[in-house]
C-alpha cells in the first residue's frame, strides 16, 4: 500500500513537471490547437458549402470529428517529449533518484490529459462560434467528453510505446504522422464512411476513430433521422465499442510501454 502511494505521488510530480514544460513551451500546445482550428474554419466555410447533409448542418456533423483529430494530434506530444528526454539523458537522472519506475510514464500520460482538456475546451469554443451545438442531454454530453478523454489517454500509451521503440524525435515525428493521418482521414470524421469507394469503406467503418466519432455524434446529438443508418456493426454500437477500444489499447500498450521503458533505462 505504501509503495502504491509513493508511485502515485511520484507520478503526480512528473505530471506537474511535464505540465510546466508545456506552459514554458506554448508552441507545443499551440500546434495541437491551431491545426484543428484551421480544419474547422477550412471545412466549415470552404468545403461545408459544397457538402449537403439532410437535417443537420455540416458544422455540427464536423465538430465531433475535429475533437477526435485534436486528441489524436495531442497524443503525439507524449511520444515527442519522451524521445526528447531519452536523447537528453533525463531518464538517466531519474534512474538515480528514489522514485517509482512507473512514475515517468504515468506522469507523462496524465499531464497529457490536462493538455487534452485545454484543447477540447478550445475546440468547443471554436465550434460554438461556427454554429456547433449540443442537442443531447447534459449527462450524454458529459459522457461524450469523458469518452474522448479516455480514448486520448489510451492513445497516448500507444504513442509512448512507439516513441520508446524508435527513441529519436525526428524518426518518431515521421512515423507518428504516417500512423495517425490515415487513422483520421480514412474514417467518418469529415465525410460519411459509406461514401468511400471499394476496400476503403470497410477499413473506415471498422476504424476505431470512426467508432469514436460516431459515439461522440450520438452523445452530442449531432445526428439526424434523415441521415442513413450506419451499416457496420461497430458504428451501430458506437458507444460500447469505443469504450472497448479504449480498454483494449490500455491493456495492450501499458505493459508494452512499461517494458520498453525499463529496457531503455537499463542500457
Amino acid at each position: 500500500m505504501n509503495s502504491l502511494r509513493l508511485a502515485v505521488a511520484d507520478g503526480v510530480t512528473i505530471a506537474k513537471r511535464n505540465a510546466l514544460k508545456i506552459r514554458r513551451a506554448p508552441d507545443l500546445l499551440g500546434g495541437v490547437v491551431m491545426l484543428p482550428t484551421v480544419f474547422v474554419l477550412l471545412f466549415t466555410y470552404v468545403f461545408g458549402s459544397m457538402i449537403d447533409l439532410p437535417g443537420i448542418s455540416y458544422a455540427e456533423y464536423l465538430l465531433p470529428g475535429i475533437f477526435v483529430l485534436t486528441i489524436v494530434s495531442s497524443a503525439q506530444i507524449t511520444g515527442y517529449t519522451l524521445t526528447q528526454d531519452l536523447q537528453k539523458g533525463v531518464f538517466d537522472r531519474f534512474r538515480t533518484l528514489p522514485m517509482s519506475p512507473s512514475a515517468v510514464l504515468t506522469g507523462q500520460t496524465f499531464s497529457d490529459v490536462i493538455m487534452n482538456v485545454t484543447s477540447i475546451v478550445t475546440m468547443a469554443l471554436v465550434g460554438l462560434a461556427v454554429g456547433w451545438r449540443v442537442h443531447g442531454s447534459p449527462f450524454e454530453a458529459a459522457l461524450g467528453f469523458l469518452m474522448l478523454l479516455l480514448f486520448a489517454y489510451a492513445f497516448s500509451w500507444v504513442t509512448a510505446t512507439v516513441a520508446l521503440a524508435l527513441r529519436t524525435p525526428e524518426v518518431f515525428n515521421n512515423v507518428a504522422t504516417i500512423m495517425t493521418f490515415p487513422l483520421v482521414f480514412l474514417s467518418n470524421a469529415f465525410v460519411d464512411s459509406a461514401r468511400l469507394p471499394g476496400p476503403l469503406k470497410p477499413v473506415a467503418e471498422w476504424n476505431p476513430v470512426s467508432t469514436l466519432v460516431q459515439a461522440a455524434r450520438d452523445l452530442f446529438g449531432n445526428t439526424s433521422p434523415a441521415l442513413p443508418v450506419p451499416g457496420a456493426w461497430p458504428l451501430r454500437h458506437a458507444v460500447p465499442v469505443s469504450l472497448m477500444w479504449s480498454v483494449l489499447l490500455l491493456v495492450v500498450f501499458v505493459p508494452l510501454a512499461t517494458r520498453l521503458y525499463k529496457r531503455a533505462v537499463s542500457r
